[in-house]
């Protein structure tokens, strides 16, 4: 089976490489597939946007393989105390170019006087599939945690170093790529659709 991931995001490939670790999948990105996408995510869910990203890049490849599926996620941070933010807007929060040492110390410094299971957090994700006849899958994952007092760590990307795991005493970005990639909201996701398309024959 060929994926055809809609994301320009190496450490996203990166990352889904590794969770859907198998010999008999070759994932490329949009760029080594040949195309340029980058649709209006105008969604209002995770889901919303993945299947939009995956829309745009199927119709790009309208003549592919029964073997060659579109791929793509969506995946962010919600924070309970700021109502759900910065949620399908993660990306996006405080724009595109701010990096996120200055995006995560400012989500900390927006939780300051919330303590405890206050600072309620996880990070969810919606991957989607496209398949070459047209029908379409979509599965969720979350991972649960609390918005750390400082970020911490320097494995992993974005706001992993201030989404602490009290299962681990440390935050996302503290842990090893193999633990995260067992327990993530991504890797949930992933799996999931990985068996929706078993069931399919791929």
């Amino acid at each position: 089976m060929k994926i055809i991931f809609a994301t320009g995001n190496e450490n996203k490939v990166k990352e889904i490489r590794k969770i859907l670790d198998d010999p008999g999948i070759d994932i490329l990105t949009m760029k080594e597939a040949g195309c340029v996408c980058d649709p209006d995510e105008n969604g209002t869910t995770f889901g919303e946007n993945a299947l939009i990203k995956c829309r745009a890049l199927a119709a790009l490849l309208p003549d592919r393989s029964a073997d060659t599926v579109i791929m793509s996620d969506d995946s962010g941070l919600c924070i309970d105390a700021l109502g759900g933010e910065p949620g399908i807007h993660s990306a996006r929060f405080m724009g595109h170019e701010t990096s996120y040492d200055i995006k995560n110390r400012e989500l900390i410094r927006r939780l300051e006087g919330v303590e405890g299971g206050q600072r309620s957090a996880r990070f969810e994700c919606a991957a989607a599939a496209i398949l070459s006849d047209g029908s379409e899958l979509l599965c969720t994952g979350k991972m649960e945690g609390l918005i750390a007092m400082e970020p911490s760590g320097a494995n992993g990307f974005g706001y992993d170093p201030i989404l602490y795991l009290p299962q681990y005493g440390c935050t996302s970005a503290e842990i090893s790529e193999e633990e995260k990639n067992a327990i993530s909201h991504r890797g949930a996701a992933l799996r999931g659709l990985r068996e929706l398309l078993r069931e399919k024959g791929l």
